[in-house]
């Protein structure tokens, strides 16, 4: 008789087992979220199994989280997971004569995903004296198997919300890079008065660099070299206002000052100082062949004319560094036939080689006078291979915008 009533036990211990898997795993399909799984494992812990005291530590993005606990007190939660439980590679009885943190427990079950520790289950009897065999002993394995499915789960739902972010981060960076490429200008001028070829390589997937070259009348063309502050789709956004901006002040305007007053006005009311563009314009005139420049804060343009290098610094204070522009400083210059003039954002500038020396360093101009004999694309070409092998294997650091032009 005692035989067939611990069959008919044995059987519905086995059956609420399957039933409480079942339970656990249809949670988990059902996608409740992560605190409902805990609470639903902390009911089956205390309520089902009558464990006493138990407390689950979590790794969520390399911090120790308390996911769960019942019956335990500040001191409990106060383990240090590093020093006391990192080695516990498997279900362990813990050492309950010693007076630490753990000395309350009885059991460590550890949880690992892809060979690293994710979870922490520990778990105490409350009647250390009671005859009757421990819960926790009678049911460990059972235990082990929940906490497994329980906690696997969880970090799988916070894998996929990472995965989803992602994906939505590079969905917005594919848009971002494509409005970019719809900024640059798909056709330059080439023609017997003037020649102008770019080049372009992003150092992320979206770069803050930017240039444009507009014809706003029959003889006068602007060139527009620009950097914006930062990277990633809030650049290329704020560089989209301002070439929109930048085309729409030249409209209806062409002296290159009241356009930079114009300018930095937008760029100021969209970042408050937080952001800024360092930028040089050039309005060139083929009939005069005058070049009007200012220069806002950007690495200087160099004009390659009668054997001589000429660094075109001058202008004012970068865009939206402050509400209004203190002064600007718009120079002329008159342009040599057969001149050239390269601009190039810090990104060429900037780049260093196994010395730490950056390229801008005495090395730039010594590259630009061998340049100024060939046309432009060539010109680009050549001076990229220089700052490759300048550089070496050091990567770049920024995003490289070349642009440059022939005077004919």
């Amino acid at each position: 008789m005692q035989e067939i009533q611990g069959k008919e036990n044995n059987k519905s211990v086995k059956d609420f087992k399957l039933n409480t898997l079942l339970e656990i795993t249809n949670a988990i399909n059902d996608n409740l979220p992560e605190e409902q799984l805990f609470i639903l494992f902390e009911y089956i812990l205390q309520n089902q199994l009558g464990i006493g005291k138990a407390v689950i530590f979590l790794n969520q993005d390399q911090v120790w989280q308390v996911v769960l606990q019942y019956n335990v007190n500040e001191k409990d939660l106060m383990i240090n997971i590093e020093h006391e439980l990192k080695k516990v590679t498997d279900i362990s009885v813990l050492n309950t004569a010693r007076n630490g943190s753990t000395s309350s427990f009885d059991v460590v079950i550890p949880i690992h995903h892809q060979s690293k520790p994710l979870a922490y289950l520990l778990l105490g009897d409350l009647d250390e004296q009671a005859r009757k065999p421990s819960p926790i002993i009678k049911h460990l394995s059972f235990i082990q198997t929940l906490a497994n499915i329980t906690a696997v789960a969880v970090e799988n739902k916070r894998l996929e919300r990472e995965h989803l972010e992602q994906e939505k981060l590079m969905q917005e960076l594919r848009m971002a890079n494509q409005m970019q490429e719809m900024l640059l200008p798909k056709q330059l001028p080439d023609s017997d008065k003037l020649q102008i070829s770019a080049y372009y390589k992003p150092h992320l997937e979206v770069g803050g660099d930017f240039y444009d070259v507009m014809e706003i009348s029959k003889n006068e063309t602007v060139i527009c070299m620009a950097d914006v502050s930062g990277k990633g789709i809030s650049a290329a956004l704020m560089m989209a206002n301002f070439q929109a901006h930048l085309r729409a002040n030249l409209k209806v305007e062409s002296d290159l000052e009241v356009v930079m007053n114009n300018l930095n006005e937008v760029v100021w009311s969209n970042a408050f100082g937080d952001r800024y563009i360092t930028c040089f314009i050039a309005k060139y005139d083929s009939k005069t062949r005058v070049l009007e420049y200012i220069n806002a804060a950007h690495p200087a343009a160099q004009l390659i004319q009668n054997k001589r290098v000429y660094e075109l610094g001058q202008g004012c204070v970068g865009l939206g560094m402050f509400e209004q522009i203190p002064t600007i400083n718009k120079t002329s210059k008159v342009i040599a036939k057969n001149a050239a003039m390269l601009l190039y954002t810090d990104g060429i500038t900037e780049t260093s080689n196994d010395n730490e020396e950056q390229f801008q360093d005495g090395k730039m101009q010594e590259v630009l006078m061998g340049l100024s004999q060939f046309e432009t694309k060539k010109m680009n070409s050549m001076l990229m291979e220089a700052l490759d092998k300048f550089r070496g294997k050091n990567p770049y650091m920024d995003d490289v915008a070349l642009i440059s032009c022939r005077f004919f």
